[in-house]
């Protein structure tokens, strides 16, 4: 089965739009989502709609969590908190309660899928666990693999026997080991904080084993015009480059 795995679109509807046509093209077999549909970008409503749509599995993200419940705001930055509220309003009933429903994580073909951090964290990064942590986690996870997003980087973490190698994941075709376990994040389709400006997403081939980045290119000053236009923190867009 190949799987196209997607997070943190962010509202941008251009890089998800370019993305979803790629995986079309790669003849994925399913898509599934890790959550933060919304925040920062300018087309929140859309997104969700898109989601709905074409009936992809998403995951409850942190800034989905702070629409729920406002207790978590204070947990975002002024700039990310006045997004969120600004958000709010753009999002219709049904949207609303459609991100009431989404879960905290999801388990497909022996593999765990989460936004922040295994088992179930909606608000932990993986960068703020320290390498000595990680063999009780991966001790503690049943399924060999987990995929996560959240910190919009591309990134992998691997055990063996004691052993953990935390690496970039980079562009192009990464060959898992049967004897190995991984949390790997899979970026940011909306809004890539890695250097590079392109949308990523990831294509898990469990059969061959195999895990393929994707740097998709999309329209980003048309991003960038849209969240100006909507009112939200110029910052957001300049973030975009």
């Amino acid at each position: 089965m190949r799987l196209a795995i997607i997070s943190d679109i962010h509202g941008n509807m251009d890089a998800l739009q370019e993305v979803l046509a790629d995986a079309d093209k790669s003849k994925v077999d399913a898509i599934i989502c890790l959550g933060d549909l919304v925040g920062y970008g300018p087309e929140p409503e859309a997104v969700i709609q898109t989601i709905r749509e074409r009936s992809i599995p998403t995951l409850l993200g942190n800034h989905e969590l702070s629409i729920l419940d406002p207790k978590y705001l204070s947990w975002f930055n002024p700039l990310a908190r006045e997004s969120i509220q600004k958000t709010i309003p753009m999002l219709s009933r049904g949207s609303m309660d459609y991100i009431a429903g989404l879960k905290t994580a999801a388990i497909k073909n022996n593999a765990r899928f989460v936004h922040g951090f295994p088992p179930d964290s909606v608000i932990t990064y993986l960068f703020q666990i320290e390498e000595p942590a990680f063999g009780s986690i991966f001790e503690e996870m049943q399924e060999h693999l987990c995929f996560v997003g959240h910190t919009h980087k591309l990134e992998f973490v691997s055990y063996r026997k004691g052993t953990v190698i935390r690496a970039p994941l980079i562009k192009g075709v990464m060959q898992l080991r049967q004897e190995k376990k991984y949390i790997i994040n899979v970026g940011s389709v909306g809004q890539p904080r890695d250097g590079n400006n392109n949308a990523k997403y990831t294509i898990w081939d469990n059969t061959e084993n195999l895990v393929q980045v994707k740097f998709i290119p999309y329209h980003i000053a048309r991003v960038t015009n849209k969240i100006i236009d909507a009112g939200l923190p110029d910052a957001h867009a300049e973030r975009l480059w």
